[in-house]
Parts: C-alpha cells; structure tokens; sequence
C-alpha cells in the first residue's frame, strides 16, 4: 500500500502543477487588452496597468548625462486613470535632485511585466511605450498633490509608511511626446491631446 502511495505521488504532483499553469494562463486572458490599432487607448492601458518604468532624467552630477532610474508610479486610482503619471520620490535620490534642476525627462514602461506578453520585450508585439516631457514638482497642498497621494498610495500602499524625513515629494510628468510601439512598421503615432482623452478600449485577442 505503501508502495502505491508512493507511485501515486509524482503523478498527483503533476496534474496540480499543470492545473495551476492553466489557471494562471487563464488569469492572464481575463487582463482587457485594448486593439492594437487603437494607438491611443493601447498607450492607456500600458500606463494603468503597469506600476513601475524607468524614469530617466538629465543629471546634475554627471555633466548633464542621461540617468535611467527604477520607480513606482501611477496615474490614478483602479479604472479611474488620468494617464498622467504620478511620483513619489525623494530629494535624496538623484532622479528627484536632476528634475529640481532640468524638468526635461522621460518614462518608459514595457508590457512585458503585465503578463500579456510571453516574448521577448523587445519583440514589436510586445507593446512599449515612452512617455517624455516634464517632471514637475507639485506644490506640498494642493489639489492635484492630493490627487496624486491618493493614486500613489492607492497603488503603492507600502509608500504610505516611508520616513517623513527623507523629503519625499510629489511630482508628475507633464506629456509633450508619446512613442509607442505595439506590433510591427514602427512607432504608432499618437497626439497629447488623443492620449489624454481615450476612452473607449476595445477587446481585442491575443495574436
């Protein structure tokens, strides 16, 4: 009895893993994904569904070389989204210290940490989008840095309890260019103005 008890379990092991593979395949699918052809609302989505990107300013330290820095960020709360990315950051990081000093920067974000894309990140199926303009500090009260605190901290619940010490402001990249690529024949063009107002999405499936 013993014996078959033991023979049994690789295979019992087997089925529970490929049963979670589906399951989770199955999560994936359920994640909206506007068509590919409307530019505009696959910007959007990139944007509402991913919680970090690179942000990449001028720096102040290294004779105005291009510096890429890891952050979180959002654009507003679930379903809710402006499409204005938000930050959280400090005067202690360099990426706070350059924007102080050259509003010009960038972010860009990839589809590949929602989950939607199984190639390689910089296969043109696999959406990605670079947002540039300016990042612009919000002064400490106000109405948009309220609305920025509540995205942030909606999304990012960890940044709620970050030392009050370290000078943590809260800034937003105000949009001038939009470069998105999300399949083949290059860049996909999109206006600030058609980015800002997309609203409709469209299903659209996974090819």
């Amino acid at each position: 009895m013993e014996l078959q008890v033991l023979l049994l379990r690789p295979i019992f092991f087997f089925f529970l893993l490929t049963s979670l593979q589906q399951s989770s395949s199955a999560r994936i699918l359920t994640i909206s994904k506007p068509d590919r052809h409307d530019y505009a609302a696959s910007a959007r989505w990139l944007v509402s569904q991913n919680s970090w990107g690179v942000l990449s300013t001028l720096s102040v330290d290294h004779e105005g070389a291009p510096f890429g820095n890891v952050v979180s960020f959002s654009d507003g709360l679930p379903e809710k989204g402006s499409g204005i990315p938000y930050f959280y950051l400090t005067t202690l990081d360099p990426t706070a210290r350059n924007a102080l000093k050259d509003q010009r920067a960038s972010l860009a974000i990839s589809e590949s940490p929602v989950g939607t894309c199984k190639r390689d990140p910089m296969n043109p199926t696999c959406s990605k989008l670079t947002l540039t303009g300016k990042l612009l500090v919000l002064d400490k009260g106000s109405e948009e840095a309220e609305v920025a605190k509540k995205a942030l901290f909606t999304k990012h619940p960890e940044m709620i309890d970050w030392p009050e010490d370290h000078d943590f402001r809260f800034f937003k990249l105000e949009i001038i260019n939009i470069f998105l690529i999300n399949w083949y024949g290059g860049a996909k063009p999109i206006t600030v103005d058609e980015y800002l107002h997309a609203k409709s999405i469209k299903v659209a499936s996974f090819l």
